[in-house]
């Protein structure tokens, strides 16, 4: 494999990791936010959709930002798995409890 065969396929895999990567991850963050804002402040649901929404944009945005610094590939995809761990275990933890209003 040549290096620049090599390169290209890394940038391929970080645009990946950039596009579909950061948009699990900032989808995952609204959902977790949407569904934690009313239980712990008491926030119409109305309103925690519309924060987690505007917040997902923030961590989307970071989410970029983070693949195309990483060191390597790999490094970017496994950032941003780290990163959708919490708010997936948090969401699937209060959708199964039934504080989730869904």
């Amino acid at each position: 494999m040549s290096a620049s065969f090599r390169y290209r396929l890394g940038v391929a895999s970080r645009a990946a990791a950039a596009i579909a990567g950061g948009y699990g991850v900032a989808a995952l963050f609204a959902a977790a936010l949407a569904v934690c804002l009313p239980a712990a402040f008491g926030m119409a649901r109305s309103e925690a959709v519309m924060t987690g929404t505007l917040a997902s944009f923030i961590v989307f945005a970071l989410a970029v930002m983070w693949v195309f610094a990483a060191r390597t590939a790999w490094r970017a995809w496994s950032g941003l798995a780290v990163a959708a761990v919490p708010p997936g275990l948090l969401l699937l933890l209060l959708t199964r409890s039934g504080g989730g209003g869904a």
